[in-house]
């Protein structure tokens, strides 16, 4: 997440509805003016009385309404109320708005609190773009890279401190922006505020294994439980961008989440459990070897891939005999990729190939290969023993 870049305005006005949206959405109250023309709107409490108002048409066809538009943005660019820039910001960039609560006695300028804070939302929406991705209730290192790059547009809201901090997720014409992440975090909340629910009423956890359909996983329970710990509570509220109205099947305005620290035995009670619950995964892997050692000359020992294909994550380690340990180190050194099979464990992350074998060397093109051989140049340490700067 980054914060929002001084952007030039728009050339095409504002939308009157959205406009109108917006000023609804952050307090504004629309006191007066004609209905189905104009409405005058002013600041929420407490600058709402006796500060500046904004005259806004609501209907686009009006010989005036370019103007009155140009100068409610100009009025809104020097007013001091606070919501005044989260408003021009969503103006000059149509997005979904995640506001998240976090009720702690810190003080507004505690950075701690605030790191705390903001790498919490983080972890939420990471886990709303994994599970956007695919289902599961642990995805370790599972699809990270493209849950990465799902967020990689994210922009953090003026004025974030210790207690509230707003993400902006910005529009975009696919899967690779926030949208899709937003929305499953949405579902997810509900479904895990119900498993909790359930949970605390029954003593019960089996409301925690179906919620895994709605997206519910690991990965969301140990973000809430970072978020609600030290805290009295959080409240999550979600907002569509007015420009776009709310993806299908969901509420046009959704109802705000909150979670307190009541809710924590079941919340790590489920992260234990879908940790342990996560089955291992066969899988045939073709990777770069970035990484040999072993305790002695001879025998087998460990060994670190890139992976290219076969999985979803960047890197595993594996165990190799004396045989394959041989064969992956001649890859190396010839700079080709192997193939072998294992299991990637959920016990670290699907980091780890358990059972790995049946390493083959695979040929590659001579571009190529001179690649692989430039990336084991600039990595020569490539050799190691379990002294040395292994993995």
């Amino acid at each position: 997440m980054r914060p929002p870049a001084d952007a030039p305005r728009p050339a095409e006005p504002a939308d009157p509805a959205v406009l109108g949206a917006l000023l609804a959405r952050h307090g504004w109250r629309r006191r007066g003016g004609t209905t189905g023309r104009y409405g005058r709107w002013t600041p929420p409490p407490p600058n709402g009385t006796g500060g500046p108002s904004l005259l806004v048409p609501e209907d686009p066809a009006l010989p005036d309404t370019a103007d009155l538009l140009a100068e409610a943005r100009t009025a809104l660019e020097r007013s001091t109320d606070p919501t005044a820039r989260h408003i021009l910001l969503a103006l000059t960039t149509p997005g979904d708005e995640i506001r998240c609560v976090r009720r702690t006695p810190a003080p507004d300028a505690d950075w701690t609190a605030q790191d705390r804070l903001r790498a919490g939302v983080r972890a939420l929406l990471t886990a709303g773009a994994l599970a956007a991705r695919a289902t599961a209730g642990h995805h370790g290192a599972r699809h990270r890279r493209t849950a990465e790059a799902a967020l990689g547009g994210l922009l953090l809201g003026p004025g974030g401190s210790a207690r509230e901090l707003t993400v902006l997720a910005p529009l975009g014409p696919g899967a690779t922006y926030g949208r899709p992440a937003v929305a499953v975090l949405l579902t997810a909340l509900y479904a895990a505020r119900d498993a909790t629910d359930y949970q605390r009423a029954t003593g019960r956890t089996d409301a925690f294994t179906a919620a895994v359909r709605a997206g519910v996983c690991r990965e969301l329970t140990e973000a809430l439980v970072g978020l609600v710990a030290g805290a009295e509570g959080i409240r999550v509220h979600l907002a569509w961008a007015p420009a776009a109205g709310p993806p299908p099947g969901h509420a046009a305005h959704p109802e705000p989440v909150e979670f307190s620290p009541g809710d924590l035995p079941a919340l790590r009670a489920a992260s234990a459990r879908y940790l342990c619950d996560e089955p291992a995964v066969p899988v045939r892997l073709t990777g770069t070897v970035a990484h040999l050692w072993r305790e002695s000359p001879g025998g087998g020992g460990s060994v670190r891939l890139r992976v290219l294909a076969g999985a979803d994550v960047g890197e595993v380690r594996a165990e190799l005999g004396e045989t394959d340990y041989r064969a992956a180190g001649h890859a190396h050194l010839a700079g080709r990729p192997v193939r072998l099979d294992g299991r990637l464990e959920s016990g670290g992350g699907f980091r780890r190939l358990a059972d790995a074998g049946g390493v083959l060397p695979l040929p590659v093109d001579d571009a190529e290969r001179e690649r692989l051989l430039k990336a084991l140049h600039t990595d020569p340490d490539g050799f190691g023993d379990r002294d040395g700067d292994g993995v």
